[in-house]
C-alpha cells in the first residue's frame, strides 16, 4: 500500500464501499503513502461523514496490524544497527592506527553487536514489539462473530425495515451486550476492534439502521454506553481495581480487607438482583399500561395505582431527556387530562384544575374590561356574542373563555406560544387550539405537544388547566415570549409571589386586578 498512486487508493475505496470518498481523495491526492499517514484529525477533515471516518480509519488500523504481524520483531532497527556496525568496521580496518585507538570502545560495541550482543534499545524495542503482537491476538474474536437471535417482535421490525423505536433500539443493545459478554467468556471490557466487528455485523446485517451514515458512530457510542452501564454496580471488581492502580486512581489509599470485599461482594449481588427484579416490574406495568388504555372500559383505580408505582421511572426518563413520543408510548395514560392534573399534584402538592377555575372565575371581569383588550376582536366577537344569550352560567362560561384566550395579550406576550384559534398549530411547545370558542354545541378545545394532538378536552379550565400542567410533567422550559403570562398563573397557583417577574403588581394595578382571598 505504500507504493500505491492516487488512482490506485481511489480502486481501494470502491472496493470497500467507500465510493463517495473518491472524489475528495483525488481533489487532496492522497497516495498509498499519504493514506497510511492519515491521523484522526486529518480523516475528520478530509471525510464529513462519521460513518465513512470510523470505516476508514478502522481499515488503515487493519492493514497495519496486518502488516505489523506480517513482519519479524524488531527487524527495521536491528537491521539499520547492524548496518552501522558493519560500516564502522570497514571503517576502522581502512584508518589510521591513532584513529583506530581514539574510537576502540565504539568499534568493540559494534563488534559486540555484529556478534549478538544486541544493544538494550534493541531489546527494549523487541520487547514491545512482542506486547503489541500479544495484544493484537488478545483483541481478535476466538470465532467469528454471529448476531444472536432476536425476540420475535424486534425480528418483525427488522424484517420489516422499520426504523426502530427509542425502546427497540435499547433491546437490541441488551442483546448484543450480553451476546458479546458470552463471546467474551464473561468479560465486560470489549476492545475497540470488537465493538467495531459487532456493529458492523449489525449494519452490514440491516443495512436500513445506518441513520444518515451516521448509524456506526451512534450505535458504537450506545453498545459502550451500555457495557459501561452493565460495569457499574461492580465497581470494586478485581480489572476495576487493576485498572485505578494502573491508572493512578487509588494512589494514597489502602487496599480494602478481606471482610470488607466479601460484604461488597454480597451487596453487589443484592444490587443486580433487585435491578433484575426491577426491569421486570417496570415492563410489566408498562405492557400494562399499554394493553389497558385501547379497553372500553378501565380500571381507573388500578391506573392510578401503578401511576404512582412508576412516577420515579417517568421522573427519569423525563429528566433524561428521553423523546416524549417514547415516554407516551410507554405510558400512554399521561395524555389523560386527568392523569396528567394527578401527576402534577404528586409533583407539587397542588390541584392544578381547582387553582386554574378560581384564575379564570375571579379575573375575568377585570381581564376583560382592561384596556390592552378592549379592542381586541375577541373581545369584541365576545361582546356580540353575549347580546345573544340571558342564562348567567353560559355568559359565565363565556367569559372565562375570552380570558383564557386573551392572557397572553394582557401581559405583552406572542399569542400564538399559548392559543390558537381556528389556525393550524405550528410551534412544539404545549399550545392549545381552539375552534369556535364561542359557540358552545360545537366549542372544540385541544391541547398540542410537538405539533401533533396530546388530549381533546371539553372546557377552557380543564385546558388551561392541561397546558400549565403540561411544562411541569414534561419537563418542557417555558419560551420567554411566554415567560410573564406563565408566571402570573404560576404566581397565583401557587400561591407565590414570582421572583422573576417583578413587575406583577405593576400589571396588576394596570389591568385592575384585586386579589381575592381563597
Amino acid at each position: 500500500m505504500e507504493a500505491w498512486s492516487v488512482d490506485q487508493v481511489c480502486s481501494w475505496l470502491v472496493e470497500n464501499n467507500l465510493g463517495e470518498l473518491v472524489h475528495r481523495f483525488q481533489e487532496e491526492e492522497v497516495s498509498g503513502a499519504a493514506l497510511l499517514a492519515l491521523n484522526d484529525r486529518m480523516v475528520q477533515q478530509l471525510v464529513k461523514k462519521i460513518g465513512h471516518q470510523a470505516v476508514l480509519m478502522d481499515l488503515i488500523k487493519k492493514y497495519k496490524q496486518k502488516s505489523q504481524e506480517l513482519q519479524p520483531p524488531g527487524s527495521p532497527r536491528e537491521r539499520a544497527l547492524l548496518m552501522q556496525a558493519a560500516a564502522a568496521q570497514e571503517n576502522a580496518q581502512s584508518s589510521s592506527p591513532a584513529i583506530h585507538g581514539e574510537h576502540t570502545a565504539s568499534f568493540s560495541a559494534a563488534g559486540n553487536l555484529a556478534l549478538g550482543l544486541i544493544d538494550q534499545r534493541v531489546l527494549k524495542q523487541r520487547r514491545n514489539v512482542k506486547h503489541v503482537l500479544a495484544r493484537n491476538k488478545a483483541s481478535h474474536w476466538m470465532k467469528p462473530y454471529v448476531l444472536p437471535e432476536f425476540p420475535y417482535d424486534v425480528k418483525c421490525m427488522l424484517a420489516e425495515q422499520k426504523c426502530p423505536d427509542h425502546s427497540v433500539r435499547i433491546r437490541i443493545i441488551e442483546f448484543l451486550q450480553a451476546d458479546m459478554t458470552k463471546y467474551l467468556e464473561g468479560s465486560l471490557y470489549p476492545t475497540t476492534q470488537q465493538y467495531n466487528d459487532v456493529v458492523n455485523a449489525l449494519l452490514q446485517a440491516h443495512p436500513f439502521l445506518d441513520e444518515d451514515g451516521c448509524g456506526f458512530f451512534l450505535w458504537k457510542r450506545a453498545l459502550k454506553d451500555r457495557f459501561k452501564y452493565v460495569r457499574r454496580p461492580i465497581e470494586d471488581d478485581e480489572q476495576v481495581m487493576r485498572n485505578k492502580c494502573k491508572f493512578g486512581h487509588r494512589r494514597g489509599q489502602t487496599r480494602k480487607s478481606l471482610a470488607d470485599i466479601r460484604f461488597d461482594e454480597i451487596k453487589i449481588v443484592q444490587i443486580k438482583e433487585e435491578a433484575v427484579c426491577l426491569d421486570s416490574e417496570v415492563d410489566e406495568h408498562i405492557s400494562w399500561f399499554q394493553q389497558e388504555y385501547v379497553k372500553k372500559d378501565k380500571d381507573w383505580r388500578e391506573v392510578d395505582k401503578r401511576m404512582s408505582q412508576t412516577l420515579q421511572i417517568r421522573r427519569k426518563l423525563i429528566g433524561s431527556r428521553t423523546p416524549l413520543k417514547d415516554i407516551l408510548k410507554m405510558f400512554p395514560f399521561l395524555k389523560c387530562p386527568y392523569q396528567m392534573f394527578r401527576e402534577f399534584q404528586l409533583l407539587t402538592r397542588t390541584d392544578v384544575y381547582k387553582k386554574t377555575r378560581h384564575i379564570l372565575e375571579s379575573y375575568s371581569e377585570n381581564i376583560l374590561t382592561s384596556f390592552s383588550v378592549v379592542d381586541n376582536p375577541i373581545n369584541i366577537a365576545l361582546q356580540e356574542k353575549m347580546k345573544q344569550h340571558t342564562d348567567e352560567d353560559m355568559l359565565k362560561y363565556m367569559k372565562m373563555t375570552a380570558t383564557c384566550l386573551l392572557l397572553p395579550d394582557v401581559f405583552g406576550d406572542d399569542p400564538s406560544l399559548f392559543v390558537i384559534v381556528n389556525e393550524k398549530v405550528q410551534v412544539s411547545t404545549p399550545v392549545l387550539e381552539v375552534k369556535n370558542p364561542f359557540n358552545i354545541d360545537v366549542c372544540e378545545f385541544s391541547l398540542y405537544l410537538e405539533k401533533e394532538r396530546l388530549t381533546k378536552v371539553d372546557d377552557c379550565v380543564t385546558a388551561l388547566a392541561a397546558l400549565i400542567a403540561a411544562f411541569h410533567v414534561f419537563g418542557i422550559k417555558c419560551p420567554r415570549r411566554l415567560s410573564q403570562t406563565l408566571n402570573f398563573l404560576e404566581t397565583l397557583i401557587f400561591d407565590m409571589h414570582s421572583p422573576h417577574f417583578s413587575s406583577m403588581k405593576e400589571k396588576e394595578k394596570e389591568v385592575g386586578f384585586q386579589h381575592l382571598v381563597t
